[in-house]
């Protein structure tokens, strides 16, 4: 009982979207505008860069919170510790009053990262930051995050079942970013370096769309 309702808790805490909380503030839903996703990169679309900073320190200081709390009170028993943390980020995922259709989790996630092992998170945003500066699509960077942190998880703790669960809320995470990766081939989703070169980036993707059209009326 004590697990199922630190579990339930943790998944309310999951379910506060901030995202969907400040373009209800601004008179829209921002997941039915830009990437339509309730998260951190839309926001800076639609809001500004502030809003999306302080919406993805959010994300992850939520599912920190609930690392550490679950940590606390089932310090001995790190599957339940692990089972409850995930529910966090299925909550930002998948929030009840949304109709379950949330945000993609990965901020979240980093959360998860984060309240593990601080050194670990801090290794692996130095080789996330490497990485989207070379590849230039966040979502590949997720993909490979969702996959090698349940390893790291396993290896450094022993605790197998835990590290299954978190790979499980991997493959959700990387689910939700599969419509990521049909533009990507597309040559419609946007790059990292739009946050620098938004103008630019802009008129790359109005020109492949443009392309896409005509082929569609030709063909």
């Amino acid at each position: 009982m004590k697990i199922a309702l630190l579990a339930a808790i943790c998944y309310l805490i999951g379910c506060i979207n901030p995202a969907y909380l400040i373009g209800k503030a601004k008179g829209f839903d921002i997941r039915q505008k830009g990437s339509l996703n309730a998260g951190a990169s839309n926001v800076v679309i639609n809001v500004g860069k502030r809003a999306g900073v302080f919406t993805a320190l959010f994300d992850i200081l939520k599912a920190f919170f609930c690392v550490k709390m679950s940590g606390i009170l089932l310090g001995d028993m790190p599957t339940a510790v692990a089972f409850c943390s995930v529910c966090c980020v299925l909550g930002h995922i998948f929030p009840f009053y949304l109709k379950f259709k949330g945000g993609k989790g990965f901020a979240s996630l980093g959360g998860l990262v984060l309240g593990f092992n601080f050194k670990v998170f801090l290794i692996m945003l130095a080789c996330a930051i490497l990485l989207v500066l070379a590849i230039d699509y966040l979502c590949i960077i997720t993909t490979l995050t969702c996959l090698s942190f349940p390893v790291i998880y396993g290896t450094m703790t022993g605790d197998y079942i835990g590290a299954v669960l978190i790979l499980g809320l991997g493959f959700i995470i990387i689910s939700k970013h599969f419509p990521n990766f049909k533009r990507i081939k597309l040559g419609t989703e946007a790059r990292f370096s739009a946050m620098w070169h938004r103008d630019e980036e802009e008129e790359r993707i109005r020109q492949n769309l443009a392309k896409m059209d005509k082929t569609d009326k030709e063909s």
